[in-house]
C-alpha cells in the first residue's frame, strides 16, 4: 500500500486495513516500515471550535481556491462541505466566478430537507451582500470568518489542501473541463472510501461498506483474497475482500 500509494501515511493505511479488510493494526506497527511524519498540533480550547463541535451536524462551509491549466489560464474551484462528516455535499469550476453562479452552486446543493443552520464562509468580495441575503432564504445564518483566520474555515482549507497533495499536484490540467472530471472522480473516492482518523476512522459517506473485525485479527480468512481497484490511473486505490472461487 505504501509503495502504491505515495501520498498515505501510517494512519491511512492502518485506517485502510481496518475497514477494507477488517484487520487491526497500529499505525506504530505500519510506522516501522515507513518515515515518521509530524502530527498537527491540536488546540480544542478555542472558543470557535467548540462551538464547530457543538453544532457540526447543523454546519456546512463553502471555499474557493484556484487551478493553474497548462495554458496559465485560472479556474476557480467551489466546494461545499458538510462538517460533521467531512462529506462533500457539492462541487463545481468555473473560470469566471460570480456572486450569482456561486448563489446557484447553494441553490443545487441545499434543496431544504437538510437540517442545516449555518454556513461558513470567508471574506471575499463574491460573498456579496445579495447572495448572503439569497443564503438567509435558503435558512441558513451566515457565519463569517475573522480576516486572515484560514482555521476558522479549517474543513474545508484541510480539503483544499488534500485534493492538491493527493489529486492536482499529481496532474498537468488541460482545461477547465478536465479539472471538473478529475475532481468529480477523486471526490467520488474521498466521500465513499477515503479513511478518515477524526471520524472514528470512518468515511464521510455513511453508506460506505465496512469489512468486519478478522477473528484472526492479524490474517485474511483462507477463502478471501484482497482485491484492490485504481484511482486516478494507480495514484490511489481502495481495497476490498474477495471471495476465492473453489
Amino acid at each position: 500500500m505504501a509503495l502504491s500509494n505515495p501520498t498515505w501515511g501510517e494512519e491511512r493505511i492502518a485506517d485502510e486495513l481496518l475497514l477494507k479488510i477488517g484487520i487491526r493494526i497500529s499505525p506504530r506497527t505500519v510506522r516501522r516500515y515507513m518515515p515518521e511524519t509530524p502530527k498537527r498540533p491540536a488546540d480544542p480550547k478555542q472558543r470557535w471550535m467548540a462551538f464547530v463541535r457543538n453544532h457540526a451536524k447543523a454546519i456546512i462551509a463553502s471555499d474557493f481556491f484556484v487551478v493553474v491549466t497548462a495554458t496559465f489560464q485560472l479556474v476557480y474551484v467551489f466546494v461545499i462541505m458538510e462538517v460533521a462528516t467531512r462529506r462533500v455535499l457539492h462541487f463545481n469550476v468555473t473560470r469566471h466566478p460570480t456572486a450569482d453562479w456561486t448563489l446557484q452552486q447553494f441553490r443545487e446543493c441545499i434543496v431544504g430537507d437538510e437540517e442545516y443552520r449555518f454556513i461558513i464562509h470567508d471574506r471575499d468580495r463574491i460573498y456579496s451582500r445579495d447572495l448572503d441575503a439569497g443564503l438567509k432564504t435558503l435558512g441558513l445564518t451566515v457565519l463569517k470568518t475573522p480576516r486572515k483566520a484560514p482555521k476558522a474555515n479549517a474543513i474545508c482549507e484541510r480539503w483544499i489542501g488534500s485534493a492538491r497533495r493527493e489529486c492536482l499536484d499529481f496532474m498537468i490540467p488541460i482545461s477547465e473541463a478536465h479539472i471538473r472530471q478529475t475532481l468529480k472522480c477523486w471526490v467520488e473516492h474521498y466521500n465513499r472510501a477515503r479513511p478518515h482518523s477524526s471520524l472514528g476512522p470512518g468515511t464521510p459517506d455513511p453508506s460506505s461498506p465496512k469489512a468486519e473485525l478478522q477473528a484472526e485479527r492479524h490474517r485474511i480468512p483462507k477463502d478471501r483474497r484482497v482485491v484492490a481497484t485504481s484511482i486516478l490511473g494507480g495514484l490511489h486505490h481502495e481495497y476490498r475482500l474477495e471471495q476465492v472461487a473453489a
